[in-house]
């Protein structure tokens, strides 16, 4: 994802001069191209995200279009304030780049574990809140951005999988169909969509046929999708790499309790309301915060019990 990131970064820059990087002296073996070619479009701000922030804002209430880069909860829970004061209450056109979501520094500990930054954020007036499934997302994200002004929130993490739905148009605040279904819908964002594609190819080997979503926009979210998805299927279960409170299953859970047609079923995976203590790589942390694969295809099967898949599982 930071790849795809970078490289539809550069392709911007060489079309408009008023696109600016700021780091927070991160990025090293992969800005050194973009610094080189653009030494006027790049800044390192330091270990001082706070201030990077801020010069952001600035520079975006002069016309720039600024993205801001560091590592998970650094550019979004420590910039908490600044994001909140000045790059959203002035609706300053800044996107925030959130490097290595969820569980990808898994070895690094608690700090590094990126599981409130979409809640939090979420709570900001005027933010765009993208959490991009796959590296085709994450190019179709930065260029959905840039042709947006205002306050986003870009959560990329390290995961690798590709899907074939990345091949239909990229658009702010509509839902990605990865598989059709018709007994259940799993609505996911970020790259842990790659254990709720495997986890829906078990099911369907079992005759549980579900549907997968891609919500990479989680604010604005896509009411249609949702509501589709409670017309025509038997509930929803929402699945992200950060805590259940607030995130991207609070989100969908208030849009479908403000409707009249409400999923019969539903059920949020994802961080408990808990600190990610345990250390361990990112696929590891998945399956003992349960969330990874085989978890999903045990909740699942238990979620259906007693329904007309009862036979199948």
């Amino acid at each position: 994802m930071r790849n795809a990131f970078v490289d539809e970064l550069t392709r911007l820059a060489e079309r408009d001069r008023d696109v600016v990087l700021i780091t927070g002296d991160l990025g090293f073996g992969v800005f050194e191209d973009f610094e080189t070619r653009f030494p006027d479009q790049y800044i390192n701000a330091g270990v001082a995200e706070q201030n990077m922030t801020m010069v952001a804002t600035g520079m975006a209430l002069e016309g720039k279009k600024v993205f801001t880069y560091s590592i998970g909860n650094f550019p979004s829970l420590r910039c908490l304030e600044q994001i909140r004061n000045d790059i959203c209450y002035h609706d300053a056109n800044v996107t925030i780049i959130g490097m290595g979501g969820g569980f990808s520094y898994g070895q690094l500990g608690m700090s590094h574990h990126a599981t409130e930054d979409l809640s939090i954020l979420r709570a900001l007036p005027n933010m765009t809140l993208v959490a991009p499934s796959t590296a085709g997302e994450v190019r179709g994200a930065m260029r959905a951005l840039y042709a947006q002004a205002g306050p986003a929130y870009l959560r990329l993490d390290k995961s690798k999988f590709e899907s074939d739905a990345d091949e239909a148009p990229f658009e702010l605040g509509r839902a990605r169909l990865v598989r059709d279904g018709g007994d259940l819908t799993l609505v996911t964002a970020g790259g842990i969509l790659e254990e709720v594609c495997a986890a829906a190819d078990r099911l369907a080997a079992g005759g549980i046929d579900c549907r997968v979503l891609s919500m990479h926009t989680i604010k604005p979210l896509d009411g249609d999708a949702l509501a589709r998805a409670t017309r025509e299927t038997v509930g929803i279960v929402t699945v992200e790499e950060n805590t259940i409170v607030g995130g991207l299953g609070g989100a969908v859970a208030e849009f479908c309790l403000e409707q009249a047609d409400r999923p019969g079923l539903f059920r949020r995976v994802g961080l408990r309301d808990t600190y990610s203590s345990v250390v361990g790589d990112q696929h590891y942390l998945r399956g003992y915060y349960e969330m990874d694969a085989d978890f999903l295809v045990a909740s699942v099967r238990k979620l259906l019990a007693g329904s007309e898949h009862e036979a199948a599982v």
